[in-house]
């Protein structure tokens, strides 16, 4: 289950950036996943769930934006969507180019100081910070 192993690197990566933004626990991550890149959804699910207690992602809440695979026709220049594995355009019947389905990155990633508000009750946005991860 390669899952882990993509979890434990998102993970990382959110921590160095988090600790770079002084924010020391992480209440929302949202990931973007192409049905080409071999992730399941539920297996990442499951590897955060595994992964998190006793660290800053400890009751965060994973969002996971299935990306489908878009094809496009360099000769009609016709879209579409496949749910297979073929790569001709339902159109013309030629070869088409893979337009996203291969995406793999982290959208964005929300948390706080890890302070509880000793203030007046305040309700403000919480401190967020995200950064782009480079996809395939």
């Amino acid at each position: 289950m390669h899952e882990v192993g993509l979890i434990q690197t998102v993970m990382n990566e959110i921590s160095r950036v988090a600790g770079a933004n002084n924010i020391e626990r992480v209440t929302r991550v949202r990931l973007v996943v192409g049905r080409l890149n071999g992730a399941i959804p539920d297996a990442l699910e499951f590897a955060f769930s595994v992964l998190a207690p006793g660290t800053m992602f400890e009751g965060a809440r994973l969002e996971i934006e299935s990306v489908p695979v878009t094809l496009r026709c360099p000769q009609c220049g016709a879209e579409s969507e496949s749910e297979e594995l073929a790569y001709f355009c339902p159109k013309c019947g030629g070869r088409a180019e893979i337009v996203s389905g291969q995406e793999l990155y982290i959208d964005y990633f929300e948390g706080d100081d890890g302070k509880e508000d000793a203030g007046e009750g305040s309700d403000g946005p919480e401190d967020s910070a995200g950064e782009r991860t480079g996809g395939p």
